[in-house]
């Protein structure tokens, strides 16, 4: 009998013994994650204030979020962001899959030049967000200094004081960030590509544009689709480098979707209005996740991969 109860016990520790090596783990990522969002979710039904505490403790329901439904300035940041979010990262791709196409076709170079084509990625989006806002001042920026040098206008632009010119100004200096994780994924991409399907195209008599799109661009659109999965979280939730060259102006023209969160939640006061602003921005990002997985699902499908 105590012969099978130290089996027992000898098979429960052994079975126990992941989970009780995960459980610190587990623990952290509750204190650290989980409470936080548990938090946020019960805010955005209340009406907290930060200059008043006591209304913490009072429940209002869905009324935060009929509020954000009829406001005017959350539905233009959110259809700003959206068109943001489509511009940069299908601009994004274009030029990762031109890098991509250019540093596969080098023999001479080619891990320098990978590594060199790694750094804006490194860059604190902060530090992005200065050195852009330097480039495209009105007053001493380098963009209007080259341009003046080389005769091309006479007078400054004011590149971020104009909505619509800092909109682009933003989007520039998104896309020289973040360009490189396309062009990665891709490269990776083309070195994974098999080349029977190439040759066979040769033999057939296939021109390059033919081979390139009917072949390498299917091949590489999975990895393509999960470049935009990763941009389009990080672009919905882009922050640091609007507030930093901008801070959501001129009059709110470059305002995205988080500028106006921490603007309602910090600058307003307004957590609980901010947090439902936040969980309808999460849903946002979900939407566009599911819906590059579903193409990423369906490009797999279209190679014959698994499902």
């Amino acid at each position: 009998m105590s012969v099978l109860t130290n089996i027992k016990r000898k098979m429960f520790s052994e079975q126990a013994t992941p989970y009780v090596l995960l459980l610190p783990a587990i623990i952290m990522i509750l204190i650290v994650v989980l409470f936080p969002l548990l938090f946020s979710l019960y805010t955005s039904f209340t009406p907290y204030k930060l200059t008043r505490p006591d209304t913490l403790w009072k429940f209002v329901g869905l009324r935060n979020y009929e509020r954000i439904f009829t406001d005017w300035d959350f539905w233009v940041a959110f259809g700003r962001t959206v068109l943001f979010l489509a511009i940069v990262i299908n601009l994004e791709f274009l030029f990762g899959l031109g890098i991509a196409l250019l540093i596969n076709r080098i023999t001479w170079g080619q891990r320098t030049l990978r590594t060199i084509m790694m750094f804006p990625m490194m860059f604190s989006p902060i530090l992005v967000g200065f050195q852009f806002k330097f480039v495209f001042n009105d007053n001493i920026g380098l963009m209007n200094n080259a341009l003046q040098s080389l005769g091309i206008t006479d007078q400054a632009i004011p590149w971020l004081v104009d909505g619509t010119l800092a909109m682009g100004a933003i989007a520039f200096a998104e896309i020289w960030m973040s360009t490189s994780i396309f062009a990665i994924l891709l490269l990776a991409g083309l070195f994974a590509m098999p080349k029977d399907p190439l040759e066979a195209a040769q033999v057939d008599g296939c021109n390059a544009w033919q081979t390139f799109r009917h072949i390498t661009l299917p091949y590489l659109m999975p990895f393509a689709y999960i470049a935009m999965t990763i941009r389009s979280l990080d672009v919905a939730r882009a922050y640091d480098v609007v507030d930093t060259m901008t801070g959501g102006g001129p009059a709110g023209r470059t305002e995205l979707l988080w500028t106006l969160i921490a603007r309602t939640g910090y600058d307003s006061a307004s957590m609980g209005k901010a947090n439902a602003m936040a969980y309808v921005s999460i849903l946002l990002s979900i939407a566009f996740t599911y819906f590059f997985y579903t193409k990423l699902v369906a490009a797999r499908r279209y190679m014959g991969g698994a499902q």
